[in-house]
């Protein structure tokens, strides 16, 4: 660097406390041996949006071969949200993840 010449100082930013930003909170559901492909496309397509129920049976597959899948990502309180609500269909939940 030439002489004089000098970058100005970087501000440190440190993660705040419920603000919603930052990694966004991921619902996944698990393989199970009691939920049959149309029950779990149903409730993926009935609870979360833009999920229709051809989507919804591509989630059920990527879940039955890999033991789980991310079906949604976004903020907390949503996530929570369509996690109680997939729950409610008697899907199994893994907990919420960051």
């Amino acid at each position: 660097m030439p002489a004089g010449t000098k970058s100005p100082p970087r501000e440190r930013t440190t993660g705040g406390s419920g603000t919603g930003l930052g990694r966004p909170w991921n619902v996944v559901v698990l393989n199970d041996d009691h939920n049959t492909f149309q029950g779990v496309a149903f409730a993926l397509s009935s609870v979360l949006p833009g999920v229709s129920y051809d989507r919804g049976m591509a989630l059920a597959n990527r879940i039955h071969n890999t033991g789980q899948a991310m079906v949604w990502s976004g903020l907390k309180e949503p996530a929570e949200h369509y996690r109680s609500q997939l729950r409610g269909f008697g899907l199994t939940m893994a907990p919420l993840e960051q």
